[in-house]
């Protein structure tokens, strides 16, 4: 039987604080009973698919090895225009003449991911 998706984790100065952003990211509540200050906090996607926050006392200090890209239902710019006024900041900018392409931003505790063009687009 094949492995499946349970949790995807990101360690976090702020587990609760990191959660509230990528809340807004998904449009997905935090947890009912996860409250600010808690060390572990999550947030269901759904499919028993989970974004997980672990409370831990260093920062980020190098490149993502693994990160999460995002596919909007909008365009590609206009979730990049949102996430960035969730808190988001603009890493590299890999968008083509040709509407191809992504965009690596970064949460508000600098962990790297993409936003990708929407299915709309690619068509």
């Amino acid at each position: 039987m094949p492995s499946t998706i349970h949790n995807v984790s990101l360690n976090a100065l702020d587990a609760y604080g990191l959660a509230q952003f990528w809340s807004a990211v998904y449009d997905k509540p935090i947890d009912a009973g996860d409250q600010p200050g808690d060390d572990e906090v999550a947030i269901a996607l759904g499919g028993g698919m989970n974004m997980f926050f672990q409370q831990v006392p260093e920062g980020k200090s190098v490149r993502n090895r693994m990160h999460i890209c995002l596919q909007p239902d909008t365009t590609r710019d206009e979730e990049v225009a949102r996430l960035v006024g969730l808190g988001a900041s603009v890493l590299e900018d890999f968008r083509r003449t040709d509407g191809t392409g992504w965009v690596v931003l970064a949460d508000p505790e600098g962990n790297e991911f993409c936003v990708e063009r929407s299915l709309a687009e690619r068509a």
